[in-house]
């Protein structure tokens, strides 16, 4: 049988965390489903020195310390990866790989995840010199050379970030120029601490037993081989939204993001998102949570109108 639950949340990283916690004080019957462990990318990094409260955290000590805040007040907690969302007035059905479950409100807070290179070294040096977060971990690459690999704003914004630690910063780019837009490019040009190569295919990240050492590139006007040393790798390809179950929901955006408005309500109403999953220009755990609390609160104010009506 169908599982019925007043609040669905698809995605248990902060921002879905904090959603719960919302939800559940708001004695609301909650389930959160992810199709991983609790906690999303924050599992994946090793240390935050960003976050309020804490000089610096596990990624994955925070990560428990979140889903214990939310599991005091009793959601549910199932793993599922889902395969879409319909809609049948003010029902809402989640389905799953495994199950199905019931709803008049669902939070989206799958968020977005990094586009990789797809080279040699990348996964296995991720989380040891490999980064798509210079906010993140800028101040653990303190001193050392940098490479930022890719031409577009995030690239050019991230590496002006980084200059302000790192001893220097390389951007690495497939074309002869930036993508970027002229005022960054500029900017970019007449900062000391940032170089360029140009024409520039990597190939491979590598590295020694413990960390990153260097990028592996071919000159494409050349085809000749050549290793950048650097102590760090911050790529930026752009970044994807999780978002192919609710594409015919039409509450995306033309690139796949979810549109909503401040109160993270979608076109479609008791659907709400949060976090990643939405266009913005600030990825961090801080803004996932503030998110997550004002839909959390806005799945608690749909339902008692519902229950007016």
């Amino acid at each position: 049988m169908t599982k019925e639950y007043d609040v669905i949340i698809i995605g248990a990283g902060p921002g879905g965390m904090t959603a719960a916690l919302y939800a559940a004080r708001a004695n609301l019957k909650v389930l959160m489903l992810d199709r991983g462990p609790y906690g999303g990318q924050m599992n994946n990094t090793d240390a935050i020195d960003n976050y309020p409260g804490f000089s610096e955290i596990k990624g994955p000590e925070l990560a428990e310390k979140m889903y214990q805040t939310a599991k005091k007040f009793e959601p549910d907690f199932e793993y599922g990866d889902v395969q879409s969302v319909t809609v049948d007035g003010n029902l809402k059905t989640v389905t799953t790989d495994i199950e199905s479950y019931t709803a008049p409100a669902v939070i989206i807070a799958t968020g977005s995840d990094h586009k990789k290179l797809g080279v040699p070294g990348e996964e296995e040096y991720s989380g040891r010199g490999v980064s798509y977060c210079a906010v993140c971990d800028a101040a653990f690459f303190k001193g050392d050379d940098i490479a930022v690999i890719g031409g577009g704003d995030s690239a050019i914004e991230e590496g002006f970030y980084l200059a302000q630690l790192a001893k220097s910063v390389t951007v690495v780019h497939r074309r002869d120029q930036l993508r970027a837009q002229p005022t960054l490019q500029k900017m970019a040009f007449a900062n000391d601490k940032m170089n360029f190569v140009w024409n520039a295919q990597t190939e491979e990240i590598v590295g020694d037993e413990n960390r990153v050492t260097g990028v592996k590139y071919k000159d494409k006007e050349t085809g000749e081989e050549k290793i950048l040393k650097v102590g760090g790798v911050f790529i930026y390809v752009g970044t994807v939204p999780q978002t192919k179950p609710f594409e015919h929901l039409g509450i995306l955006d033309d690139h796949g993001w979810v549109k909503t408005n401040e109160a993270m309500e979608t076109s479609v109403p008791g659907i709400f998102a949060l976090g990643d999953v939405r266009a913005k220009e600030l990825r961090q755990i801080s803004n996932a949570v503030g998110d997550g609390s004002i839909a959390g609160q806005g799945a608690y104010k749909y339902l008692q109108e519902l229950r007016v009506k």
